[in-house]
């Protein structure tokens, strides 16, 4: 069996408001208690991983994984605007120290889709004094904490704004068994006959109009676009300049677009607003974050619909891990610096298939390792079973299962699996 070598950043990652619990000053906290919410369940104390991170950072290191990817939460930050938390800033500090203590490289997204209250009461991620808002948060978690941080991502799955409203343009016209399974988030779209009242609350709890409530979990403009774009270059530039080590990059959210004749035009059309577009913008960073779960097959009519027999995930994607190294080799033929993936998982009440998928995927970056392109990463999805966003608890993408009314950990068989992919 290959194994990565040492230097191999193996590892997994989550996402704060998904584990951490008790993240009362975001706003998916305020979503998830609105009346008639799209939430099937308020995130609460999640898997508490606010006290219990060195619990599940050693469960990482004894299994054989050197490092993480997490986040460092605005919310908690920055509860308010120009007031930042500096016991929650020496929280961080010590998961930080931790990780090193024990051999964990840290991978630090400094914005994994949950923000501040306040900053979607100013205007959110349509509004361009976000630009500035951002700036100032990431020189100052790399002025405080940047000497414990070789990597950062800027911003989770910048082009989920996009995928979020291509899905809403399609929605209609799919069947209700279709709903639901063609972005890479969780997203619950079983709610539509309510979504009037839901608004009209949110628009309350954020003290604005709400049709100006703009979350990162939205569909989004043109304008908002380029407003994320320019959130990432100004960041970019703030982290250099005060510790110029740090590697930064940005992640997305990329399908294998694979073509039949006659949809060559949709497969580039579906790359250019996924990917190429985001070139320019990228193209001063040190890395780049790859995060894929699936396939998308591009003919002359369209997407092609999955065959009844599909094997699905519990999330409802086709269980096809080699989309990995379709995607990889795609990116690479755009981008020569190093390609981390930040992402790449499955849900699954069944740990065999999360095995089978782990070993088949990373077969694919041994694959493309061996075609020369420089991948320096692989971060599962997720270390643990989480709040899977508007789709609640039910999805179950980790590497170990929580007992959340006692918040036991239970790793897995996978969890071991992925460990001894690499050279001790």
């Amino acid at each position: 069996m290959k194994k990565f070598n040492k230097d191999f950043l193996l590892g997994a990652a989550t996402a704060a408001h998904q584990v951490e619990g008790n993240n009362k000053n975001s706003d998916f906290w305020v979503l998830e208690h609105l009346p008639n919410t799209t939430y099937k369940e308020p995130s609460l104390d999640a898997c508490d991983h606010y006290h219990k991170y060195r619990e599940d950072i050693k469960l990482m290191a004894d299994a054989g994984l050197n490092a993480y990817r997490f986040t460092i939460e605005w919310a908690r930050i920055e509860p308010e605007k120009g007031h930042f938390d500096l016991d929650e800033v020496n929280h961080y500090r010590e998961m930080l120290t931790f990780c090193h203590e024990v051999g964990v490289t840290p991978v630090v997204t400094l914005h994994h889709f949950s923000s501040p209250k306040w900053l979607i009461s100013e205007g959110g991620w349509e509004s361009e004094t976000t630009i500035g808002y951002f700036e100032n948060y990431a020189r100052f978690i790399t002025t405080e904490l940047g000497d414990l941080i070789p990597y950062i991502c800027t911003i989770n799955e910048a082009n989920m704004g996009i995928q979020i409203t291509r899905l809403m343009k399609e929605f209609q016209d799919l069947k209700s068994d279709d709903k639901g399974a063609d972005v890479q988030t969780g997203l619950n779209l079983d709610r539509e006959a309510k979504m009037t009242e839901y608004f009209k609350a949110s628009g309350e709890a954020f003290g604005i109009d709400p049709r100006k409530v703009s979350v990162f979990l939205a569909p989004r403009t043109e304008t908002g676009d380029q407003i994320i774009i320019e959130c990432h270059k100004q960041a970019r530039q703030a982290i250099k300049a005060v510790n110029a080590n740090i590697q930064v990059g940005i992640t997305l959210s990329l399908y294998d677009y694979q073509v039949q004749p006659g949809g060559e035009a949709l497969a580039q059309q579906l790359r250019e607003e996924d990917f190429l577009h985001y070139l320019p913008c990228i193209e001063g960073d040190d890395f780049f974050g790859l995060q894929n779960y699936t396939r998308k097959i591009c003919s002359a009519d369209g997407i092609v619909k999955m065959p009844e027999d599909t094997r699905l995930t519990k999330m409802g994607y086709e269980f096809y891990p080699e989309a990995l190294a379709g995607v990889i080799r795609f990116v690479a033929k755009h981008w020569s610096k190093p390609i981390m993936v930040t992402e790449n998982g499955i849900s699954t009440s069944d740990d065999k298939d999360r095995v089978e998928f782990i070993e088949k995927a990373v077969n694919g970056v041994h694959e493309c390792l061996a075609e020369g392109i420089n991948v320096i990463g692989y971060m599962h999805w997720s270390l643990m079973d989480n709040f899977e966003w508007q789709l609640g608890y039910d999805q179950t993408f980790g590497l170990i299962a929580i007992d959340r009314t006692t918040q036991t950990r239970i790793p897995k068989d996978s969890l071991y699996v992925l460990g001894n992919q690499k050279n001790k």
